[in-house]
């Protein structure tokens, strides 16, 4: 008697297992590149450039407009117990511990994550890689490894630009705008922030979901199926897969260290 929920529950762990492995051998595959001459240094600069500085806008703009609604909303309710002079706490740790990494994460994934993956898949359709093997140049070395190692070092740098615009946001609705001083503002701010503790662990979390994203993009994009379906496949579960990585290590993360 066949039992169609247990067979498809059995392939399913089947699927998983075999991705899990897929997936540890390319990362290995990434370290063994990134230990393997010659080191390409215009390709790694190029990456950056693209996920980097043509994110900068994105990110800094988003992170002034988290930034005013933080200050706003927050104001709102501390003002309801008088304690509107610990603004300048509120939005700070909101910012720098959890909404700087996670949001910068998700933009990022949103623009440059998907992107990547498009462009290696779209090398796949198109035989390029193949090209690449049949002139003796591994893939791996020359096209993946420097986009993921790209994106691990752009993503705290964004981060720290998304978390400068919150900030500023938040001053400038508190005290511009609300009629909040100042001085209370930023003492309050720098009293409740701790470099080690909240910058660090910040900027932790930023570099993970950077290496995250990286390899999510790159192993969708270099395992497309050779169609327009399979780039398109590969860039839509780039987003989600990469979206739902960085909550849940998000999590982790701060249950483990406290970050």
């Amino acid at each position: 008697m066949r039992a169609p929920f247990v067979e498809e529950t059995g392939l399913r762990s089947l699927r998983f297992v075999e991705q899990l492995g897929q997936t540890t051998q390319f990362v290995l595959g990434i370290l063994r590149a990134v230990l393997r001459p010659p080191v390409r240094i215009r390709r790694f600069v190029n990456e950056l450039y693209d996920i980097g500085v043509l994110s900068l806008l994105l990110v800094a703009g988003s992170g002034i407009a988290v930034g005013m609604v933080l200050g706003l909303q927050g104001y709102n309710t501390l003002v309801r117990f008088g304690a509107e002079e610990s603004l300048g706490a509120v939005v700070g740790l909101s910012v720098i511990r959890e909404l700087g990494p996670v949001l910068t994460g998700l933009l990022v994934t949103g623009r440059a994550g998907s992107a990547m993956a498009a462009e290696i898949g779209s090398m796949v359709t198109n035989e390029q890689l193949d090209g690449l093997r049949m002139m003796a140049i591994d893939p791996m070395h020359m096209v993946v490894t420097p986009k993921a190692l790209a994106m691990t070092f752009a993503m705290p740098l964004l981060s720290a630009i998304f978390i400068a615009g919150s900030l500023l946001g938040g001053y400038v609705v508190g005290v511009q705008l609300l009629g909040l001083d100042g001085g209370v503002y930023m003492t309050s701010l720098e009293d409740a922030v701790d470099f080690g503790d909240d910058v660090v662990g910040s900027l932790l979390k930023a570099l993970v979901f950077g290496a995250l994203v990286g390899i999510i993009a790159t192993f969708r994009g270099y395992h497309a199926q050779r169609s327009a379906a399979g780039v398109s496949a590969a860039t839509t579960s780039t987003v989600v897969v990469s979206s739902v990585a960085i909550l849940v290590v998000d999590y982790f993360i701060t249950a483990l260290w406290g970050v």
